[in-house]
């Protein structure tokens, strides 16, 4: 059921750690962009990228993005931990914003988890991707996630009057009012339909 409470849910005894908590929205943009233009201008100008590698590295890194959203959203967020911790851990990363939908100051996420979820990404894709294109797709990569986190708070706080929009808020609205494992993609809901996760009456 919906919270319609203003209060938010307390969830550290310490005041220092109850207030990395709670985040403005704009501090996703303000802590990444500096990030983000650096990775670019090492992309561009150490790594010397052409204008169609730094293109084709922007969507090959974006349609990366979004399963990562995806995956992580399912498989991790979601996760059913039979260990008290492990609850305890996605409680704090995910559950609280399933228990109270509506605290805008956790919509968007706070700077040290994302952090921590970044730099392990980083060490996968630090694997995989060659180093000349790494830092250009950690940047685009970035910026899928930046428009991800502003979607999601799109969703609960403005009307979204688009057709994509309306669209984008009623996936995302349906998948918290909804017991069936659905609707995980947030910013879009193509892994959704590759992998079937869409709810029931639409397959």
């Amino acid at each position: 059921m919906r919270k319609e409470s203003t209060a938010s849910i307390r969830l550290f005894k310490s005041d220092f750690m109850e207030s990395l908590t709670h985040v403005h929205p704009i501090t996703p943009l303000i802590f990444w962009s500096p990030v983000i233009f650096w990775l670019f201008k090492e992309g561009v100008i150490k790594d010397h990228l052409s204008f169609i590698s730094f293109t084709l590295t922007a969507c090959v890194a974006l349609l990366v993005w979004t399963f990562t959203e995806y995956f992580l959203h399912r498989f991790v967020f979601h996760f059913k931990s039979k260990s008290r911790l492990g609850r305890y851990i996605i409680f704090l990363f995910h559950g609280i914003h399933h228990d109270d939908p509506n605290d805008k100051t956790r919509l968007v996420m706070p700077p040290v988890p994302a952090v921590i979820i970044v730099s392990g990404l980083y060490l996968i894709f630090k694997a995989i991707v060659p180093a000349i294109y790494l830092k250009t797709f950690m940047g685009w990569f970035l910026v899928g996630y930046l428009i991800y986190d502003y979607i999601h708070y799109a969703t609960h706080h403005f009307p979204m009057t688009s057709r994509v929009g309306r669209f984008l808020r009623k996936w995302h609205l349906q998948h918290h009012h909804t017991k069936e494992p659905v609707q995980y993609g947030v910013s879009n809901p193509l892994w959704d339909y590759i992998f079937q996760t869409v709810p029931k009456k639409r397959n």
